[in-house]
């Protein structure tokens, strides 16, 4: 079974108003890019070539415009409307016939993953198919997150969201790996007192069944929440330094295509022929 993918790309983006009133948060850059580049550069390098985006009725057509059917860049992309902000697992219930009782990962539209390694483990946590995989961060702030309980083997305890008294510093990502049942087990979840089927709920599904493994990202990963005008601002930052210091791009969707042999030098070529610009620029160089 091939895994699925599930960019959650919807939200008002109310904490970034007015910068959200008439355009998706996701489609806001990140320095030198449009902040979904980021999730969707996780997702290729993880291994995942058929991706459902899911966003808001206003603004789908505007990701449709910007990412087309995926062929750019190797990979098949797909688009579904989510009506109102359901919480996260809907997105298991929207996205259930994409899905279509394969394996899938979720991850969060403004969600910036990055670090030496990060591949080789999302990759081992792709391969396992039989087993949800939550990634967890240590943060001096747990309070504000979701807070992983676990043993001295890494097993999973419990899940409390935004505790007063967290139990631990690690908190769980916005990246998610499940099994063929989570379709199944979003639609049997109750809407918490804010309305919304949340992604905690579901994860304590996981945990009761005992199917569900914790991969910690160590102090070597970056993990960025872009969800404020001073994460975006940040986070931006950040990309800048990082790009400038090392003379290369991060999470260009074509780049990897290129490396992982999902289109041609002479495809790569092709679809730059008319672009033009800093970030097309360094992508010529890359041939």
């Amino acid at each position: 079974m091939n895994r699925k993918g599930i960019i959650l790309a919807g939200g008002s983006g109310s904490r970034l108003f007015p910068s959200t009133k008439s355009i998706s948060k996701q489609l806001v850059p990140i320095y030198d890019k449009p902040m979904i580049y980021y999730p969707l550069s996780t997702m290729m390098k993880a291994g995942i070539s058929e991706v459902l985006i899911i966003s808001t009725p206003d603004h789908i057509s505007l990701f449709q415009n910007l990412l087309g059917d995926g062929s750019q860049f190797g990979i098949n992309l797909y688009y579904e409307v989510q009506d109102y902000p359901g919480g996260l697992a809907q997105a298991f219930i929207i996205g259930e016939s994409f899905i279509d009782s394969n394996p899938c990962c979720l991850i969060l539209g403004d969600n910036i993953f990055l670090g030496a390694g990060l591949e080789e483990l999302l990759i081992s946590a792709n391969n396992d198919t039989k087993n949800a995989t939550i990634f967890s961060y240590r943060v001096s702030n747990p309070s504000r997150f979701g807070v992983i309980e676990f043993d001295e083997n890494d097993n999973i305890l419990g899940i409390e969201e935004k505790p007063k008294d967290p139990r631990s510093n690690y908190v769980v990502t916005g990246i998610y790996f499940y099994d063929s049942n989570v379709s199944k087990l979003a639609k049997e979840l109750s809407p918490s007192p804010r309305g919304e089927l949340e992604i905690t709920d579901l994860n304590l599904k996981y945990i009761e069944r005992g199917n569900i493994r914790l991969k910690k990202m160590s102090s070597g990963f970056t993990w960025l929440d872009t969800g404020t005008p001073e994460s975006m601002m940040e986070a931006s930052n950040f990309i800048y330094t990082l790009e400038k210091r090392q003379g290369r791009k991060i999470s260009c969707p074509e780049e990897i295509a290129l490396q992982k042999g999902l289109i041609s030098k002479e495809e790569f070529e092709n679809n730059l022929k008319d672009a033009s610009g800093d970030y097309a620029e360094y992508l010529k160089t890359l041939l």
